[in-house]
């Protein structure tokens, strides 16, 4: 397999979980809920459809916002308030606050793991190791 397209399943993995995770916090009750078949089949179709999109803008000059961290996150976050929007209606009052949250949540999970897992996890390593009391390598 090229790197290209190692690329781009990585990218999709990522896309996948983070809206996941955002769509079963963003959800109303989802937490009480959590292993309720409908509230995980949602959360999986916005994952999916958010991660298809992102594979989508890899054959785009759009590609270019994937590379750096915030744009990364402002895209995510983007991405995810369409899929979920597309995934099912909201269960708020008001229509679009639930995907605008999830897109938002969404955008801190991607924020959040590029600091925690770049450089193969140098942070989470480190941290890891002051705990167990191991040097830092």
């Amino acid at each position: 397999m090229s790197s290209e397209w190692k690329r781009r399943v990585r990218l999709f993995i990522q896309r996948f979980w983070q809206p996941t995770s955002a769509c079963m916090t963003c959800m109303p009750g989802s937490w009480g809920n959590v292993m309720s078949l409908a509230h995980w089949t949602i959360a999986f179709q916005t994952g999916l459809l958010t991660g298809l999109l992102a594979i989508l803008l890899t054959f785009t000059p759009a590609a270019k916002f994937f590379a750096h961290r915030y744009s990364n996150a402002l895209m995510v976050g983007f991405l995810t308030t369409l899929g979920d929007a597309y995934s099912h209606a909201s269960h708020y009052r008001i229509p679009i606050v639930e995907h605008v949250l999830t897109g938002v949540a969404s955008a801190l999970f991607a924020l959040a793991a590029s600091y925690l897992f770049e450089d193969r996890a140098r942070r989470l390593r480190a941290a890891w190791a002051r705990i167990v009391g191991q040097p830092v390598r």
